[in-house]
């Protein structure tokens, strides 16, 4: 996703300041009345009163508005272009080293073509191409007394337990789902024989039963196993559905896997209805379902589907009921057509027993992978148990998507038809997610984390603003890919096919990419390379070193100052402006956003990027000017010296950001009378004039230098360091580090009437990892600190591991965020095993 993706909360509209308090005292009237006309004005040809300078005067100035609206149109023009015009150069999958490598090509890209990447529904299946065809699951739960349908990851629905407890996140996955008194377990196959088409079979045991035996809740199953084809094609309904001699639900043909059927086999008495749709869209699944059933129900009174079809339906539904408890097996197998398709064969081998076979033995060779990678230390049952549902749930949700995202034009500018934005060219997205309910989509942000777990195992929309960008934490997993190249931790093969990806022809060709390696990420993601050359390339670096560009984000924090922000007293719905794009959404910046401001982790962001990239063109033997400049960037940004004068407080020892601020801001009610009505609305005011100064707040920011392994192992600066993350009046707590330091001003105080503190005080699993990561570092090092270091590393590892594991233990969920004045427990979205899997990492001490 583009970087403006990031912004997590939907994107409010700014309160304008009213143009009376802004318009200076000699500005003409906005709003001039027209010169009454006088009888005989109608016709006459009037003579401009003027001399000739006065014309030139004018004529002069227009041409200058003209040429400066031009030249600010053709900036923004180019700027725009570069971000949607795709890089003039192959994708990475395509180039020629690439396709001869079946690491790229072949059967691994094969091998991912099936897959649950709809993470967005209980259980949804599809394929890595933008035109798939999809299967889901719907089933009827039962909720305070009624009938509901259950489909996509809801909140709402108030389900007890759901998440993928093994996942490989290539071709087997198992997931518990409770709900209100019903289990549900999904268990996920793919299979690659002799017959099977492009990208094999799959299978899906579907099982319900009782959580409670003696339950009188449930005494039925009632499931919706759907199939439909994006491309629209029509698909066929067995005459017969499902009798001793013919296991077959539908059929079908797509361009991919050829023709194909669709199996059902079972033990139990099933009872089958069906209903065949025909929609272009496939996002309103569930309401197409309940609109189909309604109509039945009131032809018939009873809740099945009614045992007919649409036309040339693309969309088939098969509602299966049966008594509890029931299992039932449904087989996708595709080239059909083929005469040695051995259709029956590969379908006796995904159903039955050859599937319950097959899938003990994935899951015992999922835990077995899971013990060699994760548990080389010892851990307890609890920690295997939570771990392995981390990863699990996290590689079940990989998500494919494909599309178009929207691009926002300059402020102020529009299209013909009005729109103020334009569409990116057609693009696929493969990610993990954070949260299947309520972030069932990539961000940049979190997706640097994912990798970070992802790649220890081999094998509601807003526009987007291409100036916006988000912190590169995908650097964090090419720092490790290049130095554990540099120290030989790879196999002969792993490093072959690593060589493979960074000496790609297009690292090597300056000309044809705009700048060497970022080629990698131009082909890995296109949204991400354009983050890294407007960020890297053009941020405003100084011979100091001063990062003069801060954060930008969607809700109004520019690269200028905010108007009205100066003001000593601001209509304003919120406390202070966001950085949304910064990762860290409210947390505490300079309160009057300026040119001058400077932020320490956008600083040593940048520090992690350039020296990556310096690193890899180092391995790769580079020297041109574009890699000289990479190294150049980094020495600037890691002077320590530099550092310390520009963020520092010398008697404290603590890192600030640095900006126009007053800590005497707050929130009040104002009060408008209307002509009929009194008005009442928050608004912020100022009551001390801001100035530029360090901004005196403590929390995750200040550690950023801390994090990034920038302080020497012998500076007394580390010590400090350390004072702030011990110090239980600062961040430390018995569950993990608080975001905001309690003696904070704003610690725990909303930004708006409606946002409850987000970054302002709880427990984020993602920095933790970070300041542990950093622990672990200085504990290793000679210094004076070192002992200390491992005496914080080892308490406060063991916090956050004994409080995620009693979370889930309580809860069934793995969460966003902990709340720290409430005993650790869990918050937000939930589950949330996007970076909060990272325990994992955490338990395994891989850093």
């Amino acid at each position: 996703m583009t970087p403006g993706d990031r912004n997590r909360r939907h994107a409010r509209s700014k309160t304008d300041p009213s143009s009376s308090e802004l318009a200076p005292s000699n500005a003409p009237p906005r709003n001039r009345r027209p010169r009454p006309r006088r009888p005989g004005d109608r016709f006459a040809i009037r003579v401009f009163d003027a001399n000739i300078k006065t014309l030139l005067g004018f004529g002069l100035l227009a041409f200058l508005v003209a040429a400066s609206l031009i030249y600010y149109y053709e900036m923004h023009r180019e700027e725009l272009l570069s971000v949607v015009t795709p890089l003039a150069a192959p994708k990475m999958m395509d180039l020629p080293q690439a396709s001869t490598n079946s690491e790229f090509q072949g059967d691994h890209r094969e091998s991912l073509y099936w897959g649950t990447y709809r993470p967005q529904v209980y259980l949804g299946i599809r394929a890595r191409t933008p035109r798939s065809l999809i299967a889901g699951l719907m089933w009827i739960g039962i909720k305070d007394g009624q009938y509901v349908m259950r489909h996509a990851c809801q909140h709402s629905d108030d389900l007890s337990k759901y998440g993928w407890t093994d996942h490989n996140g290539r071709d087997y996955g198992h997931q518990v789902l409770v709900d209100h008194g019903l289990v549900l377990t999904t268990s996920f196959l793919k299979s690659k024989s002799d017959g099977s088409g492009y990208g094999g079979d799959w299978a899906v045991r579907l099982e319900v039963q009782k959580e409670e035996l003696d339950s009188a809740n449930f005494k039925t199953a009632n499931l919706f196993f759907y199939l439909a084809n994006e491309e629209g094609d029509s698909i066929s309904i067995a005459e017969e559905l499902v009798s001793r001699d013919n296991t077959v639900l539908a059929s079908g043909s797509h361009q991919d896997v050829g023709a194909w059927e669709l199996h059902l086999t079972s033990t139990d008495n099933l009872d089958i209805h069906y209903a065949g749709l025909k929609t272009p869209h496939m996002h309103n699944l569930t309401e197409l379902l309940l609109g189909t059933l309604g109509v039945n129900a009131r032809k018939t009174g009873q809740l099945q589907l009614p045992d007919a079809s649409e036309n040339s339906p693309n969309i088939v539904i098969f509602q299966i009921s049966g008594n509890l408890p029931v299992k039932m097996d449904v087989a996708f197998v595709s080239a059909t057509g083929l005469k040695n398709s051995r259709v029956n064969e590969r379908v006796n081998s995904l159903t039955g027993v050859s599937l319950t076979r097959q899938l003990n033995e994935k899951q015992k060779g999922f835990e077995e992978k899971y013990n060699n990678i994760f548990l080389k230390n010892k851990v307890d049952s609890e920690s295997i148990i939570v771990g392995r549902a981390a990863l699990g749930n996290l590689l079940g949700g990989l998500s494919y998507s494909y599309g178009q995202s929207k691009i926002a034009l300059p402020k102020g500018s529009n299209l013909k038809n009005g729109d103020k934005f334009v569409q990116y060219w057609p693009a696929a997205l493969f990610t993990a997610v954070p949260s299947r309910p309520f972030f069932p989509r990539g961000f940049l942000w979190d997706e640097g984390f994912h990798q970070l777990l992802i790649c220890k195992v081999p094998e509601d929309f807003v526009l987007q603003y291409p100036t916006n960008g988000n912190p590169p934490t995908l650097f964090l997993v090419l720092r490790d890919l290049v130095s554990a190249m540099k120290k030989n931790k790879f196999s002969t093969s792993d490093s072959a096919d690593i060589s493979i990806l960074l000496s790609t022809k297009a690292f090597r060709e300056p000309l044809r990419c705009q700048c060497n390696v970022m080629a990698l990420l131009d082909h890995l993601s296109a949204d991400i390379a354009y983050h890294h050359r407007s960020w890297i390339n053009s941020l405003a670096v100084n011979k100091w070193g001063l990062m003069r560009n801060f954060w930008v984000g969607g809700l109004g924090r520019g690269c200028g100052v905010v108007e009205g922000l100066l003001d000593t007293m601001v209509l304003s719905s919120k406390i202070q402006e966001w950085t949304l794009t910064s990762g860290l959404d409210d947390y505490p910046r300079a309160s009057h956003p300026s040119d001058d401001e400077r932020h320490l982790d956008l600083r040593c962001w940048m520090h992690l990027a350039a020296d990556c990239m310096h690193s890899i063109g180092e391995h790769l033997g580079l020297e041109d000017v574009l890699w000289k400049r990479y190294y150049s960037m980094a020495q600037k940004l890691s002077d320590f010296e530099t550092l310390n004068q520009m963020h520092l407080d010398d008697v404290s020892g603590v890192y600030f950001d640095f900006g126009n601020h007053s800590e005497k801001v707050r929130l009040r009610w104002h009060e408008t009378r209307g002509s009929n009505t009194m008005n009442r609305e928050l608004v912020r005011e100022v009551l001390e004039q801001p100035q530029l100064t360090l901004v005196p707040h403590i929390g995750y920011v200040n550690l950023f230098p801390f994090m990034m392994l920038i302080i020497p192992p012998d500076s007394w600066i580390l010590e400090k360091q350390l004072e702030i993350i011990s110090n239980r009046s600062l961040l430390w707590t018995d569950y993990g580090l608080r975001s905001l330091s309690k003696t904070s001003s704003l610690y725990m105080k909303r930004n708006t009437e409606h946002d409850a503190p987000y970054w302002r005080g709880p427990i984020w699993i993602n920095m933790n990892y970070l300041i542990l990561s950093a622990l672990h570092h200085y504990s290793q090092v000679d210094g004076p600190y070192q002992a200390k270091a491992m005496t914080i590393y080892e308490e406060l590892r063991k916090n956050l591991i004994r409080n995620i594991e009693r979370n889930y233990f309580e809860t069934g969920f793995l969460w966003e965020q902990y709340d720290q004045k409430n005993k650790g427990r869990g918050k937000g979205a939930h589950p949330f095993t996007g970076w909060t899997s990272l325990v994992l990492l955490i338990m395994a001490e891989a850093y």
